[in-house]
């Protein structure tokens, strides 16, 4: 039986469970940072392999803005977020107040500062609230920032890690504003990346034991 066999949907709606709480924490930061009502919500959580992973933020070959960091402590592991430039510009617009900032070269220091910190505010929040959740002791490295190719930022997230994992959990994220229609909604991902005995770790914190 391969790995994501033993996956049920009980373990993957305690996740969703998890990351609508990190949704929670980080709309709440959002709202206070932007003085507007943000509304966060995560409609799926699923496991895939690293070519889904790919696959799921355009492909390798797309360009994004991705903030990656390594998680420490008792379930070691990796974390990506990762935004569509045209929805991480729309969202740095709002955070600085200039409607003319663009992510492109040659970047400005102000647009990549918002960015880092709008990357910060969401995975510190679901961080956090896997952290709350497991009662185990999980903390950020400082995050790095990147505007590549998919491919290219998972590459360099991977080089980080000791032992190559073969799966990600992915945490689907949708932003809204109140002012503006759902179709403007921002749709990010969270890719975390648990190292190989963290998976283990993690659902057994849960009371979930994923047999051999």
């Amino acid at each position: 039986m391969g790995f994501t066999d033993k996956i049920t949907s009980l373990h993957l709606d305690i996740l969703r469970e998890i990351g609508n709480i990190g949704a929670g924490n980080a709309a709440t930061a959002l709202s206070k940072l932007l003085n507007k009502k943000i509304d966060m919500k995560v409609p799926n959580v699923e496991i895939v392999s690293f070519d889904e992973m790919m696959d799921m933020a355009g492909g390798s070959d797309n360009i994004v803005a991705g903030v990656f960091l390594r998680i420490e402590g008792d379930a070691p592991g990796s974390m990506f977020f990762m935004l569509p430039i045209e929805q991480a510009t729309n969202f740095i617009r709002d955070m600085i107040g200039d409607e003319t900032a663009q992510l492109s070269e040659p970047y400005d220091e102000l647009s990549l500062s918002a960015l880092q910190e709008l990357g910060n505010i969401l995975s510190g929040s679901y961080l956090s609230a896997l952290s709350d959740f497991t009662n185990l002791s999980l903390y950020p490295s400082v995050p790095a920032l990147a505007i590549d190719m998919v491919g290219a930022i998972v590459s360099y997230g991977l080089i980080e890690l000791s032992q190559v994992s073969d799966y990600a959990i992915v945490i689907n994220t949708a932003l809204n504003e109140d002012d503006k229609s759902l179709s403007e909604t921002v749709k990010g991902h969270f890719f975390l990346l648990p190292d190989p005995d963290s998976f283990h770790t993690l659902f057994e914190s849960l009371g979930v034991k994923l047999d051999d």
